[in-house]
């Protein structure tokens, strides 16, 4: 037996031992658990190029549609790329809460256009669980690149706030339109959207009413009329009629899958979550449930079969993946700041640190300094110097100014801020 100390600290080992629980730190990157980085699985393998018909789904919702989407954004982009499926939009309700993983699993898969948009609910006046019909019509939004993005994340923002209410997002069209008038292109959607409710309710001429309202708001180059089939008995009739409409109206058709889950497998679990979201059993929702289970990723050959009536329809859908897709690093905020003539943002960080750690750290600088170089590193890979010096001049004129200020959360557990005087806590002190 050594008389070595463990590698757990004691304090760890008596806090065990005592049944004590793990101290919530908040937001601290020193309590919480980091969520591993998107391996893809080893199965994941595209068919041969020859045997696919080009085809990118432009209207999906992953689990981030709460209790409405079935797979994850990892799952729904493996099983795209297994479909050799040109391009894939992420299509969640009123938000871009998939967004980060859908763009991180695409990574892995450079050959997988990727389009950002979302399902936005429209005429809600309360939060849409605990019934098996939510209220509201849907506008499905596609960004055009990353200004489209940018301007459709201010609006769905500005409609959650506005809705004060979890789960009942408050959306003006005409506010709508504004904002993204030729920085979207907005497609017709499901059975929620206007143009088909219309046509369900008053016909072919209340259908054609809401696409003239539709394309005087947003253009008549920014408005497609969106065809899906997940053979329900009444699909080939009502896709005949919006191809009608489209015709009539100069706009093009294009075929989506309105996906809800990445299989065929997934139906079982996206009824329970539907059973769930209406606060309903099963056999209670019985007849409120899509029955043909057809909402799943489907190669573009299915596709091209499904819609051979529609010429062009699913060819048409690579194009606007080709049109309006991007990268979603390219949206990185770049904050601005100003630094002194002869420093970038960077270099004027470095130096501020530099000038703080001489101060804070006189007493133990040699240690501090690797501490400290190791975070500047991180700051400069992810481009993120701006934030810091933001926050710097913010707590720096709050002081002037004999305003109490103190940083909290996770610039607790970083030297650089304490050396730039955010927080007052010395996180290589207290470990």
């Amino acid at each position: 037996m050594g008389w070595n100390n463990p590698d757990m600290p004691w304090r760890e080992l008596e806090r065990r031992l005592s049944g004590r629980p793990v101290p919530d730190g908040g937001d601290g990157p020193g309590f919480s658990r980091k969520r591993a980085r998107y391996v893809p699985s080893e199965q994941v393998l595209p068919p041969d190029p020859d045997d696919v018909v080009p085809y990118a789904e432009l209207h999906a919702h992953s689990h981030y549609s709460f209790l409405d989407g079935a797979s994850s954004p990892e799952s729904l982009v493996e099983e795209a790329v297994r479909l050799g499926l040109h391009g894939l939009a992420l299509t969640d309700h009123d938000g871009f809460h998939g967004a980060p993983l859908f763009a991180e699993a695409a990574q892995a898969f450079p050959d997988l256009v990727t389009v950002h948009g979302s399902e936005l609910s429209l005429g809600l006046t309360r939060p849409q669980n605990g019934v098996p019909d939510p209220e509201g019509s849907h506008l499905l939004v596609l960004a055009r690149g990353v200004e489209g993005y940018h301007r459709l994340s201010a609006a769905l923002t500005e409609a959650h706030l506005r809705g004060d209410e979890k789960g009942r997002p408050d959306h003006d069209l005409e506010e709508l339109a504004a904002t993204g008038r030729g920085h979207w292109l907005v497609l017709t959607g499901c059975r929620k959207g206007a143009v088909r409710q219309a046509l369900t309710s008053g016909g072919r001429e209340a259908a054609a009413r809401e696409l003239d309202r539709l394309t005087a708001l947003f253009g008549l180059d920014s408005v497609v009329v969106e065809l899906t089939h997940h053979g329900r008995p009444l699909d080939d009739e009502v896709n005949d009629a919006l191809a009608d409409l489209a015709r009539d109206h100069g706009l093009p058709v294009v075929a989506t899958g309105n996906v809800h889950g990445a299989t065929p497998s997934d139906r079982r679990l996206a009824q329970a979550m539907a059973a769930v979201r209406a606060r309903r059993s099963l056999a209670e929702m019985d007849g409120w449930l899509d029955v043909a289970g057809g909402a799943f990723l489907r190669s573009g050959r299915e596709m091209q079969a499904r819609f051979a009536r529609y010429p062009g329809a699913v060819a048409r859908s690579v194009r606007i993946a080709d049109e309006i897709g991007f990268d979603l690093q390219k949206a990185r905020p770049r904050l601005p700041h100003r630094a002194p003539e002869g420093h970038t943002p960077m270099s004027w960080l470095r130096e501020l640190v530099r000038r703080g750690a001489d101060e804070r750290y006189a007493h133990n600088r040699a240690e501090a300094e690797e501490r400290l170089q190791r975070e500047l590193a991180v700051i400069e890979e992810k481009d993120f110097p701006g934030y810091f010096l933001i926050v710097h001049d913010i707590v720096e004129e709050a002081r002037r100014r004999g305003i109490l200020c103190q940083g909290r959360g996770s610039s607790a557990n970083s030297a650089v801020c304490y050396a730039l005087k955010i927080p007052a806590i010395d996180s290589i002190k207290y470990q």
